[in-house]
C-alpha cells in the first residue's frame, strides 16, 4: 500500500527521530547509590549494569549488602527512566505529542 507523499515524509522523519533517540539513550550513564554511597551501581541507557562498587565496611553483612545493592540498582533504573523521558520530551516537544504518551 502506497502512502501519500506527506505521510511518507512524516514516517521517514519519525524513523530518523527514533534512530537518533536510540543513539542518545545508548549514551546515557547514571549512578545509583545506597547506604550513603556504600554501594554504587553504574548503569547505561539500556539498563545494563556496567559496574558495582561496594565499600568493604558492608561486605561482611550479607543481608544489608543485598538490600543496598538492590536499592542502588532500583535508583539507577529510575534515573535511566528519567533521563530517557527528558530526551524524548525534548525530541517530541516540537511535534505536539502530549507528554507521557511515550
Amino acid at each position: 500500500m502506497k502512502m501519500p507523499g506527506n505521510m511518507q515524509a512524516m514516517m521517514q522523519q519519525a524513523q530518523k527521530m527514533q534512530e537518533r533517540l536510540q543513539a542518545e539513550v545508548a549514551l546515557i550513564r547514571v549512578d545509583g547509590t545506597a547506604g550513603g554511597g556504600m554501594v554504587s551501581v553504574k548503569m547505561d541507557g539500556q539498563k545494563n549494569v556496567l559496574a558495582v562498587k561496594i565499600d568493604a565496611e558492608v561486605a561482611g553483612d550479607v543481608e544489608m549488602l543485598q538490600d543496598l545493592v538492590l536499592a542502588a540498582c532500583n535508583e539507577a533504573v529510575k534515573k535511566v527512566d528519567e533521563e530517557t523521558q527528558k530526551k524524548m520530551g525534548g525530541m517530541l516537544g516540537g511535534l505536539g505529542i502530549p507528554p507521557g504518551m511515550f
